[in-house]
């Protein structure tokens, strides 16, 4: 993802996941349409994933998809850029 990032001068702030889905602040200019940051970053790192794990993929496939078409995509509002960092460490620990 990161490299994704920057080919396409975007920055990965931070990335983290649970088993269905991934956390990734980025920041990009205004001028990138959003879809297209979306589309590049679940393109190039299905290809690449696909590419070195692929018989171990199928099984867990959207579709016969590794992502799905679906996305969520959120401003950060009045957090600043460390505390968003944390949330997202924080994704796929153990609940108490």
């Amino acid at each position: 993802m990161r490299n994704v990032c920057d080919d396409y001068g975007y920055h990965l702030d931070e990335f983290n996941g649970e088993e269905d889905h991934v956390h990734l602040p980025v920041t990009f200019p205004a001028t990138v349409q959003l879809s297209k940051l979306v589309n590049s970053l679940k393109g190039v790192s299905s290809r690449l994933l696909m590419k070195q794990h692929g018989d171990h993929l199928r099984r867990y496939l959207w579709g016969g998809h590794l992502w799905n078409r679906s996305h969520y995509c959120g401003t950060t509002g009045g957090a600043n850029l460390e505390t968003i960092k944390r949330y997202v460490q924080n994704q796929n620990t153990p609940k108490q």
